[in-house]
């Protein structure tokens, strides 16, 4: 790292433990609208590169389905299992996308993974998750079970400064590149490239997240009270979806930050 590279592999005070059944229960909601999504998914499935049918694709951290559901929109002919340490997100996830696959499971218990799905995925992702834990490496440690030999994973991180809303959802760290390529490397993951994504549209968007402050915690709540404030944000984030058309898919300055990663074949 040079001294003219951004310094946003960054760390922060979580808001407290983390609930993750509350979690969903609040802002599964806000999950879908999120403008981001549409754009995030493109560079998941570009770098995932599935091409046979059949292929087994893991959501590591599947949440509320969300991702399961637009892979199998795109490749539907490809088995999705998704693993979840919230049972109120596998509840929603089996009802919202019932084609997928999805189980309760904590990876970083000593030994989390049943049986037959021991090395069950040939690609894997795991998006929008490190930054909630406290031991990435631990977690993608225990995922590798669940990892075929010279499987490809696709891993998305928030890069760039932390908002209030991040905080309060129990962000740990946003990541640069190299930040998390050591995590994968550390993990036992062959890196094939880590680099950034977004710029300029998404860091305009994230920029924005962070001048809410916290407006955006209760506005993104299924209980907000504060319709005409949560039309607004509803409005700006459909220009957003339109804006990240043009964004740029690699470079050092976008905030979301990407990594292409193998399980290698050998032992590790």
């Amino acid at each position: 790292m040079t001294s003219a590279e951004p310094s946003f592999d960054v760390g922060g005070e979580s808001a407290g433990a983390d609930d993750w059944d509350e979690h969903w229960a609040r802002y599964a909601g806000a999950a879908e609208q999120n403008p981001a999504q549409a754009f995030r998914r493109s560079l998941i499935i570009s770098a995932l590169g599935v091409r046979e049918p059949g292929a087994r694709v893991l959501d590591i951290g599947s949440g509320t389905g969300d991702l399961a559901a637009d892979l199998l929109a795109v490749l539907p002919r490809c088995e999705v299992l998704g693993v979840e340490l919230s049972a109120t997100g596998v509840e929603i996830a089996r009802r919202k996308v019932p084609a997928a696959r999805f189980e309760e499971c904590d990876l970083l218990a000593p030994d989390p993974v049943a049986e037959g799905d021991r090395a069950w995925a040939d690609h894997a992702i795991c998006s929008e998750v490190l930054e909630h834990v406290d031991d990435p490496v631990a977690l993608l440690r225990g995922a590798r079970a669940l990892l075929a030999p010279g499987c490809l994973v696709v891993v998305t991180v928030p890069g760039g400064p932390m908002s209030a809303f991040d905080r309060h959802i129990g962000h740990r760290r946003h990541f640069r590149p190299d930040g998390l390529a050591e995590v994968l490397a550390s993990a036992g993951l062959d890196v094939v490239w880590a680099r950034g994504a977004g710029f300029p549209f998404f860091n305009l968007y994230r920029l924005g997240v962070i001048a809410l402050g916290e407006r955006l915690i209760e506005n993104a709540s299924t209980e907000s009270a504060k319709p005409p404030e949560s039309r607004a944000i509803r409005w700006g984030s459909k220009v957003f979806e339109s804006l990240f058309r043009l964004n740029r898919r690699r470079g050092r300055f976008g905030f979301q930050t990407v990594a292409l990663a193998c399980n290698p074949d050998r032992a590790s």
